[in-house]
């Protein structure tokens, strides 16, 4: 039986972002998956929402101010996690997803501790997310990494606005 390769999170700043780290085919799996969940399945990237094929044919422009966390196992990216430039004090985690195959390791709980790490390094007050309601087992994770629910920032219906502290 072979030993379970190492997980290696890499921060790096949106504008640096490269074609070959990953970040496209884990952006598409997420967005396509999250269409499905809200009953409006497309049949593939070119059919999602204008807004979300601009982060996965150019995500260098449309993180441009943000950090991406990228989750790899040896070349593979299994992981992402997208924290948005901080406004009035506070950032924002996005764009939270891991492979289905690699779920179970701790990997997404890793990325959120990163993105934590992040904000208090730049002396942020506080992070916050939004999670889709039915997504229970995410709500979950982050009620277990100290989030709770707070008032929402967002007109979206069906959406979990949640805070913590840094």
């Amino acid at each position: 039986m072979s030993e379970p390769r190492e997980v290696v999170i890499v921060r790096r700043p949106g504008r640096d972002l490269c074609a070959q780290d990953g970040l496209a085919g884990l952006l598409t799996a997420y967005h396509l998956r999250t269409q499905e969940e809200k009953g409006e399945a497309v049949a593939g990237a070119d059919a999602l929402p204008d807004r979300y094929r601009a982060e996965i044919t150019d995500p260098q422009l449309a993180f441009a101010r943000d950090a991406v966390l990228l989750a790899s196992i040896g070349d593979t990216a299994v992981s992402c996690l997208v924290v948005a430039a901080p406004v009035d004090g506070r950032s924002e985690v996005k764009r939270l997803w891991t492979a289905p195959e690699f779920r179970g390791l701790g990997i997404a709980r890793r990325l959120v501790g990163a993105a934590l790490a992040h904000a208090e390094e730049c002396g942020l007050d506080a992070v916050r997310l939004s999670v889709w309601q039915w997504r229970a087992g995410a709500i979950a994770l982050y009620e277990r990494l100290g989030f709770t629910v707070t008032g929402s920032w967002d007109e979206r219906d069906r959406l979990v606005c949640m805070e913590r502290s840094v």
